[in-house]
């Protein structure tokens, strides 16, 4: 199993020029569609993936032991056993691992599970694949905790075969896992997903996603929404309990964060890539959001990694 760095020149990479990470060379499959292996040995192959980087596709990480920290867009999680992480791609993230460390690690296409399935939004349903880094993280309950390690334990010992079917296995076995962590998960956080709960949201993200580069304005989005910009507003208040418009921002904000890691980008740069007519508006908007300038949150994010 290979996993390399490339270099891309497509719109979304030419944003960030952080690291991507795609599934390369797999011995037991024709396709880059996925990668399934324990952890440790994982981790030995590719000591280079510790830094900053992000993923082409989804990224299932099972601890079964180790301590340390994981970050994920800029939030640090604690690494103990029996947690789970879900990453969507594009996320940005990066560990610091202490002492031993083992678990599992699935990496999967997006087109895996799509064609496998007939609904296309499927996996979107699911709270830890929204792209929130808060809910992506999760410590499983006693109870699930021995059941979802066997299911990751067949998904090895599946993957290593040459049976008949076994990719769609494979894909009945993530479900099992999907399904299983979902339920487990409280009333509270079950309903803490408003993106999934209503459709209006739930495309007022994806539009955000591919357009806030060249979108600001919550009237905009509310045009390309068939409604009218108060309706998106209310909604997102009584959903969020934020306006419209802050959700843009938080987006533009995140994106400027994963920019500035990279060290070989200016704040000038920086500044151009995300649309900004020039450096001074930039670091007046970033200030404005985040509480600090761009400089100070790029030596502390740095200090910290």
């Amino acid at each position: 199993m290979i996993i390399r760095f490339e270099k891309h020149n497509s719109k979304s990479e030419m944003q960030t020029n952080i690291p991507r990470v795609d599934i390369s060379t797999l011995s037991a499959y024709r396709d880059d569609d996925i990668l399934i292996s324990r952890f440790a040995p994982y981790l030995a192959i590719h000591p280079n993936l510790t830094s900053p980087h992000r993923h082409s596709f989804y990224h299932l990480l099972f601890f079964s032991e180790g301590g340390g920290k994981h970050t994920i867009d800029f939030n640090h999680f604690s690494v103990k056993p029996y947690q789970i992480y879900f990453m969507v791609p594009g996320q940005v993230h990066s560990w610091d691992f202490e002492g031993n460390v083992d678990g599992y690690v699935v990496n999967f296409s997006s087109s895996f599970l799509q064609s496998f399935l007939l609904k296309s939004e499927y996996i979107s349903s699911f709270t830890f694949f929204s792209g929130g880094s808060t809910e992506s993280v999760i410590d499983l309950p006693e109870a699930v905790q021995q059941p979802i390690r066997l299911l990751f334990e067949k998904l090895v010992i599946e993957s290593q075969q040459q049976n008949v079917l076994k990719n769609d296995m494979l894909r009945v076995l993530l479900i099992q896992i999907f399904i299983t962590v979902q339920q487990s998960l409280s009333t509270d956080q079950r309903n803490s997903t408003p993106f999934q709960a209503h459709p209006v949201l739930k495309n007022f993200q994806k539009l955000i996603e591919n357009n806030y580069l060249e979108i600001r304005l919550p009237g905009e989005y509310a045009q390309l929404l068939h409604i009218t910009p108060n309706h998106l507003n209310a909604i997102c208040k009584e959903h969020l309990g934020i306006q419209a418009g802050e959700i843009i921002r938080d987006r533009v904000v995140l994106e400027a964060k994963r920019l500035l890691v990279n060290l070989s980008l200016s704040i000038s740069e920086i500044a151009y890539k995300l649309n900004f007519n020039d450096n001074s508006y930039f670091t007046k908007f970033f200030k404005k959001e985040v509480g600090m300038s761009p400089e100070v949150f790029r030596k502390k994010s740095l200090s910290k990694n």
